[in-house]
C-alpha cells in the first residue's frame, strides 16, 4: 500500500489516503471519504494517528485499497486535484543517521567533512519545519551557491519501540519512504569547522523533500537490495545499492531505543549514498541551480520529485 498525506486543491486541510498505481492513470483514495462511505466512525485523520491505531486499522485500509476501483470509484481523486504533503508532517522524532554508506564515507574523507569513521550510529534531528512534499518547489536562499542533493532511504516506525533488539527490528517498521536531504555545503563546512551539532545546513525551510508516499513494508522484498538513485534534469547522478549501508535498521533501532522510546510515526533516515556533488572533482558543475528538477528514487518502486527555484 502507498500511504500519502495530501491536501485537495483549494483546501488547507491535510488528509491521509493511498495512491493507487495504475497503468491507465494513478488515482488517490481519500480515507476520510472512504470511512464515510463504509460508515466507519472515528477513523484516524492524520498519518501519525493512523500508524498508532495499529494493525487492525492498517488491514482495514488495505482492504479498502484492494476493492477501491469496484466499491469506491465515485470518491477516487485525480492526482492533479491534490497537493502532496510530507507523508508524516508531525513526527515527534525524525533522526537522520549520517556517515552510513561506505561509498559516501570516502567522499567525506576526501573533502574534509569527516575526520574519523564513527564506531556506532550517529544522527542529527531533521525538523518538521524544513520538510516539503513531492513535486514541491524548494527555494535556494540568496547567498547559497553550493546546494547539494542527498537521496536517502527512510524507515517509518509503526509501533512503539523501547529496548528493541536487532532480531526484532523489522517488526517495528511500517514502511519506507524517500528523503532528499538537501544540504547547503557552504554552511555545512563552516558548521563542521566550528563543531556545531545542530546542522542548520540541513534544516533550512524546504530542505527536506519527503515522500511521495510510505510504501508499506510488505511491498518491499528486501530493504537491503534496493537501488537508490538520483537524477537531475533527467541525467542520472548516482546509483547505489542499500547493501552498501554500514548500519542497518536493526543496528539503528536497537541503538536509539536503548533509553528513549521510539514511537509510531517516528522516522529514521539512513544516510546519503556516494555520488553527491561535493564528492566530485568538478563539484561546482554539479551543485543544484534554479530550474533544476531533482528526482530521488527507490528504483522501480517510488520517485520523489523536487524543483529548485531562486529566492525572489
Amino acid at each position: 500500500m502507498r500511504l500519502i498525506t495530501f491536501k485537495r486543491n483549494g483546501s488547507t486541510t491535510p488528509e491521509i489516503g493511498a495512491r493507487l498505481p495504475n497503468p491507465g492513470g494513478d488515482k488517490i483514495l481519500p480515507f476520510a471519504d472512504c470511512a464515510k462511505l463504509k460508515k466507519v466512525e472515528n477513523f484516524p485523520i492524520g498519518m501519525k494517528e493512523f500508524l498508532r491505531a495499529g494493525s487492525a486499522t492498517m488491514e482495514q485500509a488495505k482492504s479498502w485499497v484492494k476493492t477501491a476501483h469496484e466499491e469506491a470509484a465515485s470518491i477516487l481523486l485525480d492526482p492533479k486535484a491534490i497537493t502532496y504533503l510530507p507523508p508524516i508532517i508531525d513526527a515527534e522524532k525524525f533522526l537522520c543517521v549520517g556517515k552510513n554508506y561506505r561509498t559516501h564515507l570516502e567522499e567525506l574523507k576526501r573533502t574534509n567533512l569527516i575526520k574519523e569513521i564513527p564506531q556506532e550510529p550517529t544522527s542529527f534531528i531533521k525538523l518538521n519545519s524544513c520538510l516539503s512534499g513531492h513535486q514541491a518547489k524548494v527555494i535556494r536562499p540568496k547567498g547559497v551557491s553550493r546546494l547539494d542533493y542527498e537521496p536517502e532511504l527512510v524507515f517509518v516506525i509503526g509501533k512503539r519501540a523501547l529496548g528493541a533488539k536487532k532480531e526484532e527490528a523489522m517488526n517495528y517498521v511500517a514502511g519506507v519512504t524517500i528523503l532528499n536531504d538537501l544540504t547547503c555545503r557552504d554552511l555545512q563546512l563552516r558548521e563542521v569547522a566550528s563543531g556545531s551539532r545542530f546542522w542548520t545546513a540541513k534544516n533550512i525551510p524546504g530542505f527536506g523533500p519527503l515522500g511521495p508516499e510510505i510504501v508499506t513494508i510488505d511491498e518491499i522484498p528486501n530493504v537491503y537490495d534496493l537501488w537508490m538513485t538520483c537524477s537531475v534534469n533527467g541525467e542520472e547522478r548516482m546509483r547505489v545499492n542499500t547493501s552498501d549501508q554500514i548500519w542497518k535498521i536493526s543496528d539503528i533501532l536497537e541503538h536509539f531505543s536503548r533509553f528513549i522510546p521510539i514511537e509510531a510515526g517516528d522516522m529514521f533516515s539512513t544516510g546519503a549514498p556516494g555520488g553527491v556533488a561535493v564528492g566530485k572533482e568538478n563539484a561546482e558543475d554539479f551543485y543544484l541551480k534554479p530550474g533544476d528538477v531533482v528526482e530521488c528514487s527507490i528504483d522501480g518502486i517510488s520517485t520523489l520529485s523536487t524543483t529548485i527555484v531562486d529566492e525572489v
